[in-house]
């Protein structure tokens, strides 16, 4: 009868064991994933602030060339170039007795 209490204790042990050694490797693995990442965290954020200061660069350069076509568009007059309009042409008007196109 011993036998099968010690077996069966071991047998509990066993599992039990399994279950906190697991539970132990994953509390480990997190730790060390949590560790790594908390130092690769600077270079990133670096990295993200660079490319946002490279977005915002360029919508600012794009904007003041937009402003300034606009402003030149503005304060440009064309009347100095501008060469005479385009004249009427007289047109023939039909008597009653013609036929256009005879």
């Amino acid at each position: 009868m011993e036998q099968a209490v010690i077996a069966a204790l071991l047998l509990g042990g066993l599992v039990i064991g399994a279950g906190v050694g697991a539970s132990y490797a994953r509390a480990q693995r997190g730790w060390k994933d949590y560790k790594t990442i908390r130092t690769t965290i600077p270079g990133a954020r670096r990295t993200a602030w660079m490319a946002t200061r490279a977005v915002i660069t360029k919508i600012g350069v794009i904007a003041l060339l937009l402003f300034g076509a606009a402003a030149y568009a503005a304060a440009s007059s064309d009347h100095d170039r501008a060469g005479p309009g385009p004249t009427p042409t007289p047109t023939v008007t039909a008597t009653p007795g013609h036929r256009a196109g005879r």
